[in-house]
């Protein structure tokens, strides 16, 4: 559905929108996934009933543990999707973290700490990805990096977030260009507010939450099932001739300036 390969592997995180990806993937006959995730006590109570779920429904699943700041990590995933699967299809790269912070008193390490995870993480995997993909038999595959409407506009805590954001949609513009000789396909998803756990916090500010849900044109928060579905077209074949493209997901957000 999603490939004409047999063996059809596809790197994605644990939660929220990650995880829903999986849960789409697996829907729509996935053979098999590979599952990042930080590997802390957490995330790895969060992580087994999800791989225990998709190997229930004969989704053959991978999980790998690591900080996505460290290079070796993305080297790791790549290693062990290969090992598993034979080849690299589709990476979701769907890295992010937001600590909320006033410019003004904005310690460097949540600085550095965002850039590397959001921006240097981004780079490591989809540069490992597309290695495995260019030198694979047959060339090619789909990269999709969730990025954000973040990156088109302003946000008073989100003075180290937002740059982040913007960088990743150009790294996916230059990778299209830089790519398409393989046949490797990169694009951008830039969602709206969608309630996940980056912004929970943020969240619990009611007048807050209740301005973002009227800015909206459809009425509502977005949630992570609302992005898997752009991700999957993104991913199949449906979308083959689409490479450097951008799609905002943000249920009109972007668009109302009322």
């Amino acid at each position: 559905m999603l490939s004409s390969r047999d063996t059809d592997s596809r790197r994605i995180s644990r939660r929220g929108i990650g995880r829903a990806c999986a849960i789409e993937f697996a829907k729509q006959g996935a053979s098999g996934l590979i599952l990042h995730y930080l590997g802390d006590a957490e995330t790895e109570g969060e992580i087994q009933p999800l791989k225990a779920d998709l190997e229930r429904q004969g989704v053959r699943t991978v999980a790998i543990p690591g900080d996505i700041a460290l290079l070796e990590t993305s080297a790791k995933i790549i290693q062990a999707g290969v090992e598993a699967f034979g080849r690299i299809d589709i990476l979701v790269s769907n890295v992010g973290i937001c600590p909320f912070s006033d410019f003004l008193t904005m310690p460097l390490e949540t600085w550095e700490r965002t850039r590397q995870v959001n921006l240097d993480g981004t780079f490591y995997i989809v540069q490992a990805a597309a290695v495995q993909m260019a030198k694979q038999t047959p060339q090619g595959g789909s990269l999709i990096a969730i990025s954000s409407i973040s990156g088109l506009l302003g946000g008073a805590q989100q003075c180290h977030y937002g740059p982040t954001k913007a960088a990743i949609t150009s790294l996916m513009q230059n990778c299209a260009v830089a790519l398409g000789k393989y046949g490797i396909r990169a694009n951008a998803i830039l969602p709206g507010t969608v309630a996940t756990d980056i912004n929970k916090e943020d969240l619990k500010d009611l007048k807050k939450k209740e301005y973002m849900i009227n800015r909206t044109l459809l009425g509502r928060l977005g949630t992570p099932e609302d992005i898997a579905g752009p991700v999957l077209f993104l991913a199949s074949d449906l979308a083959k001739y689409v490479t450097g493209a951008s799609l905002v997901v943000d249920g009109g957000l972007f668009v109302n300036f009322q």
